[in-house]
């Protein structure tokens, strides 16, 4: 079982793992490294090759990957959090340590918009995005990362709004299209200033998901141009074929397909992607806790349905759960190369899969058993209590669950 920890939490100053079976980068341009060890020192990964050649002796903490494959924690890029592992959408307590046990290292929120009572005057809603950022930043539940205070914008803010959230640390917003602001020119103009003091914007996409949220078609996301258009297919409902390509050829952001949304325009984006050969524009999140519940696997069955039904190597797909969000998302995680953080998910093919490997199973649609995730080079679980049990799993030879 995963324990809280402070944000920063110093993990042991190496560990080293070895008997490595495969190694998924999360870089889409080089899927799959050489090698079958990785070493860490003060929680970021200083080596990556064979054994024979790495530094691996006198670590606190030593895994043994048994043959299984090591890959960078997922990324959820679309996340509403309350307090803490609480929402009270589906009145659910722990759905961030289950998505751990899913293989989620590391969640982006879309806005805070389950918050009861959520206040939407322009002092009560930069309050509640400061608050919000410091709590997650002090307090990660289960370990994980979440990267949280993403405001909804509301008529009458002005560039000094955004300039004061950004002052305080304020690195996102929410959904555009949840609040009072719906139309494209002063969407377009919040969006421009929060680009010009470094945060992020993610707009809406599709049909009304919450009471309060409306219609988001092609004409209003690329007027807006925010820097990730949110689900893409749907959240639920999804916008047309002929929109979402006017999307997909109109602008140059990032894609989002999420769980919680429409799987035939989900592959529809993929399709349209790769015939842009766009495809590391494409990022996953799951749009939890949504009016479809917590979606612990959700992350994990996106990367499997897109490889299969997708006709997307295996490899390719872990990547759009990893460094494509990193690179878009300006992170310091979800690839394995020197200098990231270390945060890790051991994979192996589910018992019983048709595939004879971890690759093909996945390209067949089977969900991947996780073994052990790894925060900041701090074993976090072992076996998960979620997803099927993986044929092997890695052992903790040396050290401790953080």
């Amino acid at each position: 079982m995963a324990h809280d920890a402070p944000a920063g939490a110093a993990g042991p100053a190496k560990l080293a793992i070895r008997n490595i079976g495969l190694i998924l980068s999360g870089d889409i341009q080089n899927p799959i490294l050489a090698g079958d060890a990785v070493l860490v020192e003060n929680g970021k990964i200083s080596a990556i090759g064979k054994a024979k050649d790495l530094d691996l002796d006198n670590a606190d903490t030593v895994i043994d990957a048994q043959g299984v494959a090591l890959a960078p924690g997922l990324i959820d890029s679309h996340v509403h959090p309350v307090a803490g592992d609480w929402t009270p959408r589906q009145n659910q307590i722990g759905w961030i340590d289950s998505s751990l046990h899913g293989g989620v290292t590391t969640m982006i929120s879309a806005g805070e918009v389950h918050m009861p009572g959520r206040p939407k005057d322009i002092v009560g809603l930069k309050a509640m995005a400061i608050f919000h950022q410091r709590s997650y930043a002090a307090f990660r539940p289960g370990g994980v990362k979440l990267h949280a205070g993403a405001p909804v914008i509301e008529p009458g803010m002005t560039e000094q709004d955004f300039k004061d959230l950004a002052d305080a640390g304020v690195k996102l917003l929410g959904e555009i299209g949840l609040g009072g602001v719906k139309d494209g020119p002063t969407a377009h103009k919040m969006a421009s200033w929060a680009r010009k003091y470094g945060i992020q914007s993610t707009i809406h996409t599709g049909g009304p998901s919450i009471p309060g949220s409306g219609l988001i078609d092609k004409d209003v996301v690329l007027e807006v141009d925010a820097d990730v258009v949110g689900h893409i297919n749907g959240g639920h409902t999804a916008l047309p074929d002929n929109q979402i390509r006017c999307i997909c050829e109109g602008c140059k952001r990032g894609l989002e397909i999420v769980h919680n949304g429409n799987e035939r325009a989900a592959l529809f984006t993929l399709r349209t992607a790769r015939e842009m050969n766009q495809l590391e524009r494409v990022i996953l999140g799951t749009d939890a806790p949504a009016g479809s519940g917590v979606q612990p696997l959700g992350i994990l069955r996106m990367v499997s349905m897109l490889s299969a039904l997708g006709d997307v190597p295996a490899e390719v797909a872990f990547c759009f759960a990893t460094g494509n969000t990193t690179r878009m998302r300006k992170l310091d995680t979800g690839l394995i190369e020197k200098g990231m953080a270390a945060d890790f998910v051991f994979l192996d093919k589910a018992q019983h899969s048709a595939g004879k490997d971890l690759l093909e199973s996945v390209r067949l649609g089977d969900l991947p058993g996780v073994g052990m995730v790894v925060i900041d080079g701090v074993p976090r679980i072992q076996r998960s209590r979620n997803t099927p049990p993986a044929t092997k799993i890695p052992d903790l030879v040396k050290g401790k669950l953080g």
